[in-house]
């Protein structure tokens, strides 16, 4: 029987991270997939999607630049867009598969379950199966799109985010069931190709669980480019016409129906945790409810040589969350000492325009105990912003009164996602108000509005008046 020191289960970000961190660290890892390294956000999810996102908004930013003086009509080959997407997907992927390589990783294409509490059984496409033995075990199994009762992702109209992003063609029309971030950015996406798009969500507003002033300015966005709202509705079931279209019927809360028309329904409900093929009871780890496996900060699950990262091991997944837990997960497997600390990380929303956070809230804040100081600084008074043409939304930042440390910021406009970076910095060393509005910022730049922020919950606020 072969015999490794470190067992990676998936190789997404978690992953191929924690297997080559291991691997610096003088182990012997085997790496098991079962579609190739780079799991879904390589190759189904983040950076398919904001290429995508990237291509679409060009689009958009091309058709209204009038306003510059540019008159421009795009032409817009989906084909050879979808290309290019994949080749940025094969080269990142590519690149992943080359670093294994070289720092020593086994990488094994097919699908691991444990058999005992130091053994798997990896069973390969082909059929063939092996036991591999193993010291420490790390798994990174990640998620799966959520289903919906009566929408099965083997019927032709009915599409997962892994399918939507595969398209050849942009549909005439598309109905997304799910107003959260995959929701918001796929129909974003299709909307700004010329798709007519409806969002049926639950709740009575887009990207449930962040603050109003944060998502209007999305939800503003796509209605903009033409995507539909119907909110308080759940899908209930779909029929197909007879011209091959297809009618999504859903229910209000007041128990009224409604029908919707469209040639494909995207389902974008969320995702689970893929924890259920393991065999787990082997090695004594039992998933909670729903499906997820708990650790401690050093990622460890109930048992003790067994790690689970990324999205298998909870909320939130994110794949920057994922790298993270690989790090800490592979320190400690090949015998040193790290542990997680989750109060500073970012989380983003690629819609147009962007959302991001670090840390608390206002309220998040108040309910902690704190009394918190607010400063915001809005990007229509930022110079870069303006030449950008990317006016709306701002930043907000939240720090102790006392002693101004910062304790959670919220970010909603251009490059948000690139923006946060500063602020959870600074709430994850602890660094004041006056840290940050102190420190001299590039000018023109949308960094710019970081300092602002700051300055304003100061009270000295030079661009903005002082809240």
């Amino acid at each position: 029987m072969a015999a490794t020191d470190v067992l990676v289960i998936g190789g997404g970000p978690g992953g191929y991270t924690a297997a080559i961190r291991a691997a610096q660290r003088d182990c012997d890892v085997t790496l098991v997939d079962r579609d190739g390294i780079g799991g879904t956000c390589l190759n189904h999810g983040c950076i398919p999607s904001k290429a995508l996102l990237t291509a679409s908004n060009l689009v958009t930013k091309l058709e209204s630049a009038s306003q510059m003086g540019i008159y421009a009509e795009p032409f817009v080959d989906v084909g050879e867009m979808v290309g290019w997407k994949d080749d940025v997907v094969d080269q990142l992927t590519g690149g992943i598969e080359k670093l294994c390589k070289a720092n020593g990783v086994t990488v094994r294409e097919g699908t691991a379950r444990f058999t005992t509490s130091q053994t798997v059984e990896i069973a390969a496409a082909d059929g063939t199966r092996e036991e591999l033995e193993f010291e420490n075990a790390v798994i990174a199994t990640g998620s799966r799109p959520m289903t919906v009762p009566g929408f099965s992702f083997d019927d032709d109209p009915i599409l997962n985010s892994r399918q939507a992003l595969a398209f050849e063609a942009a549909p005439r029309s598309l109905a997304v069931v799910g107003g959260g971030y995959i929701g918001m950015e796929l129909s974003t996406v299709f909307a700004k190709l010329g798709t007519d798009v409806t969002v049926i969500e639950m709740e009575d507003d887009v990207l449930p669980g962040y603050e109003s002033d944060l998502t209007q300015p999305v939800k503003q966005r796509a209605e903009s480019v033409g995507v539909d709202f119907q909110f308080g509705q759940v899908a209930v079931e779909w029929t197909r016409e007879d011209d091959g279209s297809v009618t999504l019927h859903t229910e209000d809360t007041n128990g009224d129906s409604h029908e919707t028309a469209a040639e494909r329904i995207l389902v974008a409900v969320g995702r689970e945790p893929v924890s259920d093929t393991l065999d787990l009871e082997a090695v004594g780890v039992e998933p909670t409810d729903g499906g997820f496996l708990e650790t401690d900060d050093r990622m460890r699950t109930a048992c003790d040589h067994v790690f689970a990262v990324g999205d298998v091991a909870g909320e939130p997944m994110l794949a920057h969350k994922a790298v993270a837990e690989g790090l800490v997960a592979a320190e400690v497997a090949s015998g040193g000492d790290a542990a997680l600390d989750q109060a500073a990380i970012p989380t983003a929303i690629f819609a147009d325009p962007e959302i991001a956070t670090v840390g608390l809230t206002e309220s998040e804040a108040r309910d902690a105990g704190h009394s918190p100081v607010v400063g915001e600084f809005p990007f229509n008074a930022s110079g870069r912003a303006l030449t950008l043409t990317e006016t709306e939304g701002f930043v907000r930042v939240v720090a102790k009164e006392d002693t101004g440390r910062l304790l959670g910021a919220q970010i909603v406009g251009p490059e948000a996602s690139e923006l946060i970076g500063e602020l959870g910095l600074a709430v994850e060393t602890g660094l004041t108000l006056e840290d940050v509005a102190g420190s001299i910022h590039m000018h023109p730049t949308l960094s710019e509005a970081v300092m602002e922020a700051c300055e304003n919950a100061l009270g000295q606020a030079i661009h903005t008046l002082n809240r």
